[in-house]
Formats: C-alpha cells, structure tokens, sequence
C-alpha cells in the first residue's frame, strides 16, 4: 500500500483531455486529467461516470442544459446520457468509471484513447 499524492500526479500530465489511471478498486478506475476547450458530445451506453473537479471550472452540457461545477464539486453522469464537458480554462478533474471504459464512449475518433497509462 502506499499513498497518491494527487498534486504530483497532476504535475506529471502534459496533455489536455488524456485521462491517466493512478489507482483501481472493485473493478474501477481514477484518473486524473487535464482539460481545456470543448470535448465531443458523446454517450457511455453501459458505464456511469463521476467527475470530481479539483481546479479550475467545467461545464457540463447536457441535451437538456448544462451545470456548471467549481473545485470541490462533482457530477454523476448516469449511463445512457449524451453530454459534452468544456473547460474554459485549465481544468483538473478526478474520474471514477468501471475499467475499460472509453473516454470517447460511443464515439471512436483521434481523441480516444484505448489504454489509457498508468502514472
């Protein structure tokens, strides 16, 4: 056993939108990354996501809205639910999805990433 110093980790991330896993437990995993701009709109038809916000601002844009999340605050998105995240400036988030699941979802283009790395 050994502890995560998220601080570290985020300080190894070099590219938006490229999620890194630093941890897996009960078959999910945390990731960690860095955003800025707008992602795609996309769907995962089988996983739901949570997106705890650690710095900077997120939009979270729905079909039917957005909600905007600040540092300390997180958002479920249930499995099935299209949405496009766009940080307006630098962006951390901390991710918990079950393993495998695609940061693209049921959308596959240059922005996906298969295996994500370990750091």
């Amino acid at each position: 056993m050994h502890k995560i110093n998220l601080a570290e980790k985020l300080a190894a991330l070099q590219e938006h939108w490229s999620p890194r896993i630093i941890g897996e437990l009960n078959g999910q995993h945390v990731k960690l990354a860095k955003l800025k701009g707008e992602f795609i709109w996309h769907r995962h038809d089988n996983e739901d996501e949570l997106f705890l916000i650690l710095t900077g601002r997120l939009r979270m844009q729905f079909r039917t809205g957005q909600v905007v999340l600040e540092p300390g605050e997180m958002i479920i998105v249930p499995k099935g639910v299209e949405h496009c995240p766009i940080a307006d400036e630098d962006t951390s988030v901390l991710l918990f999805e079950p393993a495998g699941t695609l940061n693209t979802g049921n959308v596959r283009n240059t922005r996906t990433i298969e295996n994500p790395a370990r750091i």
